[in-house]
Order: structure tokens, then sequence, then C-alpha cells
């Protein structure tokens, strides 16, 4: 009688924000060491997260490449965006799970940290019950997006505030309103709305933008000069907490 094989382990890696050296020791070495690579990218593209780890794979690895059915916000009627992720995700749990079951481990590569606003975390919430699982912690793209800038972001007894760009504005002006110190992510087409809203708080000498931060193509820019045709969706503004004088 043969026995089925023991599953395989799922890895989700985070390999930072887009600069391939800030790839830690140990995510270097179970993504090395994994027979199966899976990564998700927009259709006819590698995806930032296997941009990056491309030049460390080995010849023998299989990839697995998960490719997002749609990449926008807002999709026309009848057409629904979490509706279209959720099965898509579904999907990919199912393919993943056929490698695990076969005994082949496999290492999912995350841009940034798995468990912050990681692609990693649906495959996670999916799978994690049913194989072993570990998660390798990135660098993240407000810590990276802060270095770049030479902006400390939060002082001694400070509390930073994160936002996603995509929320309404009346709800970002709220959440804004008297912060210690906040990061504001997911910006391209939101920029406009979030610029409205740091404007009308009197942020603009505080805010400081940053777009693709350590990757070869990052930018900095003052936040009032910012043309907001050309941000990207890897885009951040920044308010820093107050300098402490101690």
């Amino acid at each position: 009688m043969m026995l089925a094989p023991a599953p395989g382990r799922l890895f989700g890696l985070g390999v930072g924000p887009g600069d391939p050296e800030l790839v830690t020791l140990k995510a270097l070495r179970l993504l090395q060491s994994a027979p199966v690579v899976a990564y998700l990218a927009a259709k006819g593209k590698k995806g930032n997260a296997f941009s990056i780890v491309e030049s460390y794979l080995k010849p023998d690895q299989t990839l697995l490449p998960l490719i997002y059915p749609v990449t926008t916000e807002k999709l026309p009627p009848p057409f629904n965006y979490e509706t279209a992720l959720r099965d898509f995700y579904d999907d990919c749990a199912v393919e993943v799970a056929g490698h695990l079951k076969a005994g082949r481990d496999v290492a999912v590569v995350c841009e940034g940290d798995p468990m912050f606003y990681g692609s990693f975390m649906y495959l996670h919430d999916r799978l994690a019950e049913d194989f072993p699982t570990e998660v390798v912690p990135g660098v993240c793209s407000i810590v990276a997006c802060a270095s770049v800038a030479g902006a400390p972001l939060v002082y001694r007894n400070q509390s930073l505030t994160v936002l996603s760009g995509v929320l309404p504005e009346e709800e970002l002006l709220e959440r804004l309103r008297g912060c210690e110190a906040a990061a504001i992510m997911k910006l391209g087409t939101n920029f406009a709305k979030v610029k409205r809203v740091i404007d009308a708080l009197g942020q603009t000498d505080r805010a400081v933008y940053v777009e693709r931060a350590t990757m070869a193509n990052q930018r900095t820019a003052p936040f009032a000069e910012v043309d907001p045709a050309t941000v990207p969706y890897f885009a951040m503004v920044l308010l820093p907490g107050t300098r402490w004088e101690g």
C-alpha cells in the first residue's frame, strides 16, 4: 500500500519594497530551497515581488504565476471587484494546495510584508489551517518611504495612523484631523482626493511625497508640486510626527 506524501510547507515570504538587497537572509534561504515559487502579477507583467527575487531563483525551481483577473478598484456593472478578487484567491488557493498535497513546499513571494496589506494574507486565510505554514516578515513600504525621504515617522509616545487612499474623502478628513503622524497609501488616481484633504487640514507643508521607494525609479517631490496625473499606485504621503527636541 502506497502512503500519501507528507504535505508540503507553505511559506509567505516578505521580499521588501523593491531593492533586492532588502530581502532578509531567512527569506532568501527559504526562497532558494523551495521547489515551487508562486507570485501574483497583473496580466502581461512579471509583478513587483517576482522582479525583486528573479535574480535569486534557480533553474530547477517551478514557477507558479497567479495572474489577477482585474487590477482596478472600479469596474462597470455587472462586474464586482470584491467578488472577482474573492473568486481569484479561491482559485489560487486550489492551485497552491495541489502542490502542497503532493508534498512540494511552496514559497509565495510578497512585496513588502506579507501581513501588512500583503497579497499573501488571502492565501494564508485559505490554507494555513490545513498545511504547515510559516510567514517571514519583510521591510514594508511605510518604513522604506520614511528612510528614502529622511523623515522620522514617530517619536517617543506618538501614534501612527495608516490609511488607504481609497477611502472616501470625508472619512479621510475625519481620520486625519488631529492625528499625530500618518501614512496614506494606495494613491494613484486617489491622489487628487488625498491632496484636497491635506490642503483642507492645513498640512500641505508637512506632507512628504514618495513613490516607488527603494526601486530603481524611486522619486521624492515637494507635495504641493506633485501632478496628480503622474502619481502611480505605489506612492505614499507621510505626515511625520512632530520632532522631539529632547
